[in-house]
Formats: C-alpha cells, structure tokens, sequence
C-alpha cells in the first residue's frame, strides 16, 4: 500500500508543481477565486500531515502567493514521503478539525483523503482556466503513466 501512495503523491506533486506554473503564467487571466482554491488545496494537505506528524499546520482558508503555493505543494510532499516511510499506514490517529469536533481514523484513510480532495479542487480550479479561456493541463492519471 505504501508504494500505491507515494505513486499518488508524486503524480498530485508533479502536476500541482506544473499547475502552479500555469496559475503564475496565467495570473492576470485567472478567476477571483482560484489563487484561494488553490491556497485551500495546499493548506489542507499540510494540515493533515501535520496532525499525523506533530507540526503546527496552517489555516485552512490562508491565501498565499502563487509560488508559496508551489512551495508548499512541495513542502507537503517531502513530508508525505516522511509519512509514508515512517508511519504504520493502519495505525489510528487522533485529531480535532477545524471546529474542534474530535475524530479518529487511520493514517492511510487520511491520505486517501488528501488525495481525493487534491482530485477534487484541482477539477475545480482547471474549470476555472478553461472558463476563462486558458487552455488547462490534462491532469489524468493515466496521462501521467504514459
């Protein structure tokens, strides 16, 4: 399973890096809410992998420049791989979200998580440059592994 995920976080973390230097290519062209899109995608990661490791995260609605997003993206995937080389996947983990409720999950449904919710706003956000006339990446998997 650990090689299944660190597959996935190298292709979110390859086409987040490539997707930011679209955004930074594009900015005067992008809509009002993809840079917070964005920002929201790479604060989220961070966040959970700092509950799993102990670090203190960000704020789920910080905005950041376009190339702190980059910088983070990259940030979050060195510690993905710090995880996944040095955590018990099935072991649970808990943690409080961002209204404090407390939960319990395993460290693998976590970054299955992360990865469904980078699939998610990253889908979002290249509706948004195809809605403003920016030809957008095609990010699909399969793209990736050819």
């Amino acid at each position: 399973m650990k090689t299944f995920f660190k597959d996935i976080f190298e292709y979110h973390n390859h086409f987040n890096q490539k997707l930011a230097d679209l955004l930074i290519e594009n900015k005067d062209r992008i809509s009002e809410r993809t840079i917070p899109l964005f920002s929201h995608n790479v604060n989220a990661h961070q966040i959970w992998n700092s509950r799993i490791i102990g670090m203190e995260s960000l704020g789920i609605n910080e905005v950041h420049t376009l190339e702190k997003c980059k910088e983070i993206d990259q940030m979050n995937h060195t510690d993905t791989l710090k995880i996944l080389s040095g955590f018990d996947l099935d072991k649970k983990m808990k943690y409080k979200n961002s209204k404090g409720y407390k939960f319990e999950n395993s460290i693998q449904h976590v970054l299955f998580h992360i990865v469904n919710h980078h699939t998610h706003h990253r889908g979002q956000i290249i509706s948004d440059l195809r809605q403003n006339g920016i030809v957008p990446l095609k990010t699909d998997y399969i793209f990736y592994k050819r």
